[in-house]
């Protein structure tokens, strides 16, 4: 056990650290070193020393990695966010301590510590993970620690085991050295024997194998144009931007042009001078055009993807499945606009969550599609790939965080989705970075930030399901639901190895 006083400090580092291990910096193996410094100062903590130490592992990630929120709205909604974010961490350290309290009497050096606890301890972590993830709201699953392993030697793994199951094991991993140090470190080398595996078999998993079907030609354009929420422009400004962007590839052959989400500043399925100008565009490059832009129908507001193809009866839409809290629409405006009224009234639009799926077809070809923070939820990468994806489009909007981290923390999310899946994904951004990453995650083709340009890029198709798409929400649920019962369990003997003999003695 750490004395409070050092314990504290730790925490935050271990936080910092975590942070560290995403991008920009991105360096995985303090992932490793950040989840064992904060499980070392939960061990022989009370309920409140736990919630101590874990607010503080929050605060130290949390303030650092989500600074780019603080460039739409300024610092109270960053400060918000990151403050939930860290309240539920710290909540979260309560049933990690329990673990540890409730197993302090097996012996160190035996089996139920160095795995049976590593696992429990891996389990709790995870549940945390999705319990954020997943609540309130919709919850919030960009901070992941499977993420972090993008730019390292294990990202293969998530195709077998999603990107839950990559986060279970580099958390067993992490606890595992920890009660390895416990049982004497260096002094007891087979103890270091089941971290040692685990990493052995992540290091030489290949990726989970999907079927070739063929190629597919697709123009990408990056506009550039006035896409910021406060940027200056007037209508019709962003749709110009892009239709200029676009003329380069006119003549040029191609199966499919994308924009990025809000490309287009009117609703083309009401106005009839936008929806005519797209069909002109799609027509002069003699492709389909996937577009973005904000639609209404009835009283409902949606972000739509929509697929405007020259001479079809009408356009194929996806509408966002998860617009985000607090920036696409107010959830309980009611009590927000008493708490913070200006903020609040900033956000006048309230768009709608879709129920259409996250596909389109272009001739015979099924794209999977995710709109901007839609790539962070895994049921909708996982029902584009069940509604037969054979590669994935991500539009998205960063204008509002130039300059910031959000863009390549997004784009690992891309990265990864694509090694997950075994597709090609087309990761397209109104002002950058953009990207074109095969299905091994290696990004082949690229535009800068803040540029305006257009390319064309054949990628490779793929169909078939893999292991970590089928696997991934069963996980979810299932390594939670085994650690819970698995703390439950250590609770339940600690109690009775507590208890008093109450049997009668004689005489």
């Amino acid at each position: 056990m750490l004395r409070l006083r050092i314990a504290l400090p730790l925490a935050l580092v271990a936080g910092v650290l975590l942070d560290l291990s995403t991008p920009d910096v991105g360096w995985w193996p303090l992932a490793f070193i950040s989840v064992s410094l904060s499980l070392a100062t939960l061990i022989g903590r009370s309920i409140g020393g736990a919630v101590a130490v874990g607010l503080l592992f929050g605060a130290g990630f949390y303030t650092l990695h989500l600074a780019w929120v603080g460039q739409f709205l300024g610092p109270v909604p960053r400060l918000a966010l990151s403050g939930l974010e860290t309240l539920l961490l710290g909540l979260g350290a309560i049933p990690l301590a329990l673990a540890y309290r409730w197993t302090r009497r097996f012996p160190r050096r035996g089996a139920i510590q160095i795995v049976v606890v590593s696992v429990m301890i891996g389990g709790l972590w995870t549940a945390r993970e999705v319990a954020v993830g997943s609540w309130p709201y919709s919850g919030f699953p960009w901070a992941r620690l499977g993420m972090t392993q993008v730019n390292g030697p294990f990202p293969e793994a998530a195709s077998w085991i999603g990107v839950t199951g990559l986060s279970f094991l580099i958390a067993v991993v992490s606890a595992a050295l920890v009660q390895w140090i416990r049982a004497g470190g260096l002094t007891f080398p087979q103890g270091s024997l089941f971290p040692v595996v685990i990493i052995g078999v992540l290091a030489v998993t290949p990726q989970f194998p999907t079927t070739s079907a063929g190629a597919f030609t697709v123009g990408w354009v990056q506009g550039n144009g006035p896409s910021g929420y406060f940027d200056e422009k007037a209508p019709g400004d962003i749709l110009r931007a892009y239709s200029s962007a676009t003329e380069p590839l006119y003549g040029k052959p191609m199966d499919l042009i994308v924009w990025p989400e809000g490309a287009v500043d009117s609703d083309p399925l009401r106005d009839r001078d936008t929806a005519t100008k797209l069909e002109q565009i799609a027509t002069a490059a003699g492709a389909p055009l996937l577009v973005n832009a904000a639609t209404t129908r009835g009283e409902k507001t949606f972000n739509t993807s929509i697929l405007w193809t020259p001479g079809a009866d009408k356009p194929q839409l996806h509408d966002k499945v998860n617009p985000v809290p607090f920036g696409e629409y107010v959830p309980d405006r009611w009590l927000y606009e008493k708490v913070a009224p200006d903020l609040v009234g900033l956000i006048q639009r309230e768009y709608t969550p879709g129920t259409n799926p996250p596909i389109v077809t272009v001739g015979t070809t099924r794209v999977g599609l995710a709109i901007c923070f839609d790539v962070i939820f895994d049921d909708v990468i996982r029902t584009g790939a069940e509604s037969g994806a054979e590669l994935y489009v991500f539009q998205t909007n960063n204008a509002d965080f130039r300059g910031s981290d959000e863009n390549v923390q997004q784009l690992a999310f891309a990265r990864m989705r694509a090694i997950e899946t075994g597709r090609s994904v087309i990761n397209v951004s109104t002002v950058g970075t953009s990207q074109v990453i095969d299905p091994a995650g290696k990004t082949v083709d690229t535009i800068g930030v803040d540029v305006a340009a257009a390319n064309i890029t054949r990628v490779p198709l793929h169909t078939g399901l893999t292991a970590g798409v089928i696997l991934g929400p069963w996980l979810s649920l299932l390594v939670p639901a085994a650690a819970l019962a698995l703390v439950a369990t250590a609770g339940f003997i600690d109690l009775r190895r507590r208890q008093p003999d109450r049997r009668p003695h004689p005489l």
